[in-house]
């Protein structure tokens, strides 16, 4: 996201992949253990808690088809009443991230999906770049046009500034390439950690988010 300055400042040479299979074993190369801001990956894991909190009620308030416009666009938005596409564009990680927020300050919701990353990937050490954070708060004037657009059709329960809150924290979550391979295991492993054989989520459910 070229809006977001504080990304500006990583070193583009930057390049690692990881891969962890279900038996145990790690995969790197390069630059894998090096931390980034996660950005639209942490999507995958807050529309996870969404769907364990609300169920299929979330799909009353994000659709499941692709949009076929960039990521920040608010352009459907108007013609499809303040429905997002999907919980991969921006406008649909604003609802999710508004659903997380129920019951909650912006504060314990942003703590839950950070606890929820750290269980996944079986790592404490993970945390939120706190300057990545307030660089997209203080940029990210198209986010707040899709969430007070969608505020305004009743699709965010919250007032938009708080649910951007906690959106803008998630996506500034920092991991490494293995700590998110470690942390999507359950996804390749019909919803279950195979280090564990913890139930994230049901078989049905990993196919749907993957």
């Amino acid at each position: 996201a070229t809006y977001i300055p504080q990304l500006g400042k990583v070193d583009p040479k930057r390049f690692g992949i990881a891969a962890v299979t279900n038996d145990g074993r790690v995969i790197l190369a390069g630059d894998a253990d090096q931390p980034f801001s996660i950005q639209c990956v942490s999507k995958v894991f807050t529309l996870t808690l969404a769907l364990g909190k609300v169920g299929d009620a979330l799909w009353q308030r994000v659709g499941r088809e692709p949009s076929g416009n960039p990521f920040n666009s608010i352009v459907q938005l108007e013609h499809e009443n303040g429905i997002p596409r999907n919980p991969f564009i921006n406008a649909g990680a604003i609802v999710v991230s508004d659903v997380l927020l129920a019951g909650h300050q912006p504060r314990e919701a942003i703590g839950e999906i950070l606890r929820f990353i750290q269980f996944l990937a079986d790592d404490e050490t993970i945390i939120i770049d706190r300057e990545v954070a307030a660089s997209e708060r203080a940029t990210g004037y198209r986010n707040f046009a899709l969430a007070n657009y969608m505020k305004s059709f009743g699709n965010l329960h919250h007032e938009p500034e708080l649910a951007l809150g906690v959106y803008f924290h998630h996506c500034a979550i920092a991991m490494s390439c293995r700590q998110l391979a470690m942390a999507g295991r359950f996804l390749a492993n019909s919803g279950r950690n195979p280090a564990t054989g913890h139930s994230v989520v049901s078989a049905e459910r990993a196919r749907r988010i993957g």
